[in-house]
């Protein structure tokens, strides 16, 4: 079972998803059996940002100064999930995820929910360093997205 702690400190994220812990419980409701860690509790928190906090983010913790769509902090390289695990945080800004601005509820959505995955994948010890991890991040990525799209719309 995978338990959310979500923070907002952007007012916009409440404008486009009214009930935001509800929302984020169900894309991990739908997620592929294997990352529902049936039987141990996996807690995250995430918090809906903006451009301006996540870029100040991205500066302190990565050395690059501009904003970015979503920053993970998995709490350790290795991950090892016990019968309890803290995985890590997730940044979501919301200035990337309402681009275009036009872009309707269902889009912008599926946007976050895409990047939400992104994240959550980061703190189980993904990432996209090497061309090869890339590919086998992304194959993750979209079966875990296709898990969980096909069970919300």
């Amino acid at each position: 079972m995978i338990n959310i702690d979500v923070f907002s400190e952007e007012k916009a994220w409440s404008k486009r998803i009214k009930k935001k812990e509800l929302f984020f419980k169900k894309i991990c409701k739908f997620l592929p059996k294997k990352y529902q860690f049936s039987n141990k509790k996996i807690s995250l928190s995430l918090l809906l940002s903006n451009n301006r906090n996540i870029k100040k983010l991205n500066k302190d913790y990565r050395n690059k100064n501009k904003p970015t769509d979503v920053l993970s902090f998995p709490l350790s390289k290795k991950i090892k999930i016990s019968k309890e695990t803290y995985i890590g945080d997730i940044i979501i800004s919301y200035n990337f995820m309402n681009k275009p601005k036009s872009q309707n509820l269902k889009i912008f959505k599926e946007k976050v929910i895409k990047t939400f995955i992104h994240g959550f994948l980061h703190l189980l010890g993904f990432d996209h360093i090497k061309d090869k991890d890339y590919k086998k991040m992304l194959r993750e990525e979209d079966k875990l997205y296709k898990s969980v799209i096909s069970n919300i719309s």
